[in-house]
């Protein structure tokens, strides 16, 4: 009880601003989650997990007695959904773990791009949920601008979402939410999230290259396995 005591009051100074210790572990939770997904690693799942629960309790600061008092109500609503969708998407990559011929290379999902249809769905998601929350934010008394905070939210709803789904287009989606993110959460003191912000919006650019990549790899290996006489062009296949 003490540790825990200790992680929850712990505090580092940064300038003349304080940073608490569980805001710093909860976004590093998130990186290892991040990487372990790059990887497409089951087990990205309960890491992010443990982070998003550690996070909630940093942007519910004036409920939680933080020093930070600002209360980022859809970034803390953000951290619910994230173990919501992710107890989905770790089910998800667990089920796809026993399906023959989905665990090349240790991987529990082969990448894919998104359907056109799918696309239309993620960007309208995008668009209407974006305007359908940031009402409802605001009048919860969320911190301003709002529209920022509802659109962080529904990215990465979508993002989340398109993980568990193996779309490589769900590290697009993270670039956009970390453009949006990076100075809202600078303006409302939360240095340690907005500082790993910038770090990943540079990373999941990796990431969606190094999907993109071993989408190609594998399904030029499975269609040749299919059918050794083919040569396919993988690129034309997309949707």
């Amino acid at each position: 009880m003490n540790v825990l005591r200790w992680l929850f009051d712990a505090q580092i100074q940064f300038g003349d601003q304080i940073l608490l210790v569980r805001e710093v572990l909860g976004n590093l939770f998130g990186l290892a989650s991040a990487l372990g997904g790059m990887r497409r690693k089951v087990w990205a799942w309960p890491i992010g997990i443990a982070g998003n629960l550690l996070l909630f309790t940093v942007f519910m600061g004036a409920f939680f007695g933080s020093p930070n008092p600002i209360n980022m109500l859809g970034q803390a609503g953000r951290q619910i959904m994230f173990i919501t969708v992710s107890v989905w998407g770790w089910y998800r990559w667990r089920q796809s773990c026993r399906v023959q011929g989905t665990r090349a290379e240790g991987a529990a999902v082969i990448p894919r791009w998104a359907s056109r249809m799918e696309r239309f769905s993620v960007i309208s998601v995008l668009i209407l949920g974006t305007i359908a929350l940031t009402p409802i934010f605001r009048s919860l008394g969320s911190y301003e601008p709002v529209w920022s905070d509802a659109w962080i939210f529904t990215g990465s709803l979508m993002a989340t979402y398109g993980m568990a789904r193996g779309w490589v287009e769900f590290w697009l989606i993270w670039v956009a939410v970390d453009i949006v993110g990076v100075p809202l959460l600078w303006g409302a003191g939360y240095y340690a999230t907005s500082l790993m912000y910038v770090f990943y919006g540079c990373f999941t650019l990796v990431g969606f290259f190094v999907w993109w990549s071993t989408r190609n790899r594998e399904e030029k290996t499975r269609v040749q396995t299919q059918f050794p006489d083919i040569t396919v062009d993988v690129e034309s296949s997309k949707s």
